[in-house]
């Protein structure tokens, strides 16, 4: 483990294990649930509790698009934290590349896209990092991040499919979930953890055992569980 950071997962999950309202990027955990009776008068303590993870948070740009980075004119409050953000399609665009440089201490874009238009805004912007690789491998990835920048730990923000590959790769470390008092539903809304499913006994092998470190009885029934992933 010494040659990768130590990763944390962080999300914020309904009961059932869902990170998202439904199947649609036009539906956000952000905006939605802040609407609902019963789950908004308890949200502000997941967003107080995530100002205490680490200094390094990696999400995705899709993820970025959906908060709406992308179409953000105004110059935002300079954050401290540093984000790395993992962009193959891409789903950045320039302006959305900006606000983010602007908006944190250094900004890691990993891609795979040659004419991601990050390229274009490295000589306006001395805090925008650019990792490009012709087929992105997450363990490479980390390794390079604690080789090159001594980054020592992250906390994993990203969606239910990437969560499912850095598990794959044994990537995660440890789980610290707040769960709000939400049954959502639907077999195509994204999960904690989403990716291909296993379909055979001796694949077993692939799920992954936690240890409970922490479990914290937060206000308006919201919890908050602390796990460590066993190797």
């Amino acid at each position: 483990m010494s040659n990768r950071p130590i990763n944390t997962l962080f999300m914020l999950m309904s009961l059932d294990g869902k990170i998202n309202s439904g199947d649609s990027d036009e539906l956000d955990v952000d905006k939605d649930w802040c609407k609902i009776d019963g789950v908004k008068e308890g949200l502000h303590q997941y967003y107080e509790i995530e100002k205490t993870t680490d200094w390094y948070s990696l999400n995705t740009g899709r993820t970025m698009k959906k908060i709406g980075v992308n179409k953000r004119k105004e110059k935002p409050s300079k954050m401290e934290c540093r984000f790395i953000i993992i962009d193959r399609k891409p789903h950045l665009n320039k302006q959305g590349i900006g606000y983010l440089c602007n908006w944190v201490d250094i900004l890691f874009l990993v891609t795979d896209n040659k004419n991601h238009p990050a390229y274009k805004l490295l000589d306006k912007f001395d805090n925008l990092k650019i990792m490009y690789y012709e087929n992105i491998n997450l363990t490479k990835m980390m390794e390079d991040l604690k080789k090159n920048y001594n980054v020592e730990k992250i906390t994993i923000q990203s969606g239910g499919t990437l969560n499912g590959e850095f598990l794959k790769e044994n990537l995660i470390d440890y789980v610290n979930i707040v769960i709000a008092p939400l049954l959502v539903g639907g077999e195509n809304t994204t999960t904690l953890i989403d990716g291909k499913s296993i379909s055979k006994e001796e694949e077993l092998n692939k799920l992954k055992a936690l240890e409970l470190l922490e479990c914290n009885v937060l206000k308006d029934s919201y919890i908050q569980l602390k796990y460590k992933v066993l190797r």
